[in-house]
């Protein structure tokens, strides 16, 4: 409910600021890659209804499909690939294909438009990037593409929110933790925060009670001891536990 709220402010925003606001009416059909709001509006749904976010990075593009499924046998509804991952987006393209319509698929470490465009393209159904990209955020902005980007302060999670983004990653993790997401979305209730590194296996919970929209699992979820030896019912088994507590 606090995404949805979130993003409806930021709609708002348009009055006040239109070059810095989503679009509410339907974007032109002549631009690329371009979105239906409905469609905008169904990936913040599935947010706010399952606030966990599997983030994969592996060394090898041969474990990446492996790892991944274990997470979605263990209950992981919202995957995000990253294009620190050999073959990141054919990965991407097959589980979106396999998992369409029940497990929502995004991608990360886009670090420009290009990257955007080639992640889309494959099937991407969100934008993450790992810092604030002003440029990533409106070219998602202006075709109602969710766009998640990477923030570190108070700062630039409302700059990133201006921009037009309707949820806000916090990373790498901040000293205090929940305490300190408490602090920023109770005295910025309009923001939606992400935070991922950070969050591991017992305290996802914790930092949804203390105000995160969702939250994203990296390192704990995806073990990288268990995933070099083959082990990938540790994984399905990580992921048991923190849907548990979400």
């Amino acid at each position: 409910m606090a995404l949805r709220i979130a993003a409806r402010s930021a709609l708002c925003l348009k009055n006040a600021a239109p070059a810095r606001a989503f679009s509410t009416t339907p974007v032109s059909s002549g631009l690329d890659r371009a979105q239906s709001v409905e469609n905008f509006e169904a990936v913040l749904d599935k947010f706010a209804q399952i606030r966990a976010c599997a983030v994969l990075r592996t060394p090898t593009s041969e474990a990446c499909p492996k790892a991944m499924q274990a997470a979605i046998d263990g209950g992981f509804k919202i995957v995000e690939f990253t294009l620190t991952t050999p073959d990141c987006l054919q990965h991407l393209s097959d589980c979106r294909a396999k998992h369409d319509g029940d497990v929502m698929v995004g991608c990360g470490t886009i670090l420009n438009t290009e990257d955007a465009e080639n992640a889309i393209d494959a099937g991407s159904e969100f934008i993450i990037t790992p810092v604030m990209l002003p440029d990533v955020i409106e070219w998602c902005r202006d075709r109602n593409i969710v766009c998640v980007p990477g923030c570190q302060t108070p700062t630039e999670l409302v700059n990133a929110y201006r921009h037009g983004a309707p949820l806000q990653k916090l990373f790498p993790g901040v000293t205090g933790g929940p305490m300190w997401v408490k602090a920023v979305s109770s005295a910025l209730p309009f923001l939606s925060i992400n935070p991922t590194s950070g969050v591991d296996l017992d305290n996802a919970g914790d930092y949804l009670k203390m105000g995160a929209a969702s939250v994203g699992l990296v390192a704990p979820l995806f073990d990288q001891e268990a995933i070099a030896r083959g082990d990938f019912d540790i994984i399905s088994q990580n992921a048991e536990k923190v849907m548990a507590n979400v």
